[in-house]
């Protein structure tokens, strides 16, 4: 059953994961090439969602699906690995609270971009709400 929130309870879970991701990264890559530790992570990822997908019965073939989607499926695959490559080196060398919120910054170019090429209009207490986080990011990053 889909409801008009339940967005808002995949997005929080997602949130959980995405914090859990820093914690278990920061840890998990002591010692480690950040690079190998992405490759060994999205090994782990196709892996985890293949067999989700298998077992949910929501396999079908990808051959199926139109250009349009494998390009953007493409781009999209290509922005997540240069994501967490450049995530997993922000993770090595800096410190998990610092690299988190910076990341999140993502929240303000998705509203940006989502203006600016998928015609969505926040409304002003919206767009205050984004401009609040970009200033907190900021003040998050560089705390001394």
């Amino acid at each position: 059953m889909t409801t008009p929130t339940t967005w808002l309870y995949w997005a929080l879970l997602s949130a959980v994961f995405a914090a859990l991701t820093a914690i278990f990264a920061k840890i998990g890559i002591q010692g480690v090439d950040s690079d190998l530790a992405t490759l060994v992570r999205t090994a782990i990822v196709i892996v985890a969602l293949s067999a989700f997908v298998w077992l949910a019965g929501k396999w079908s073939n990808p051959f199926m699906l139109s250009a349009k989607t494998w390009f953007f499926l493409l781009l999209s695959a290509l922005a997540t690995g240069a994501s967490w490559v450049c995530y997993f080196r922000a993770l090595k060398i800096g410190e998990a609270s610092k690299v988190a919120p910076v990341d999140k910054l993502s929240l303000v170019l998705v509203a940006i971009f989502a203006f600016a090429f998928l015609g969505e209009r926040p409304t002003l207490r919206e767009w205050t709400g984004i401009l609040m986080v970009a200033g907190g990011v900021l003040v998050l990053a560089l705390k001394r």
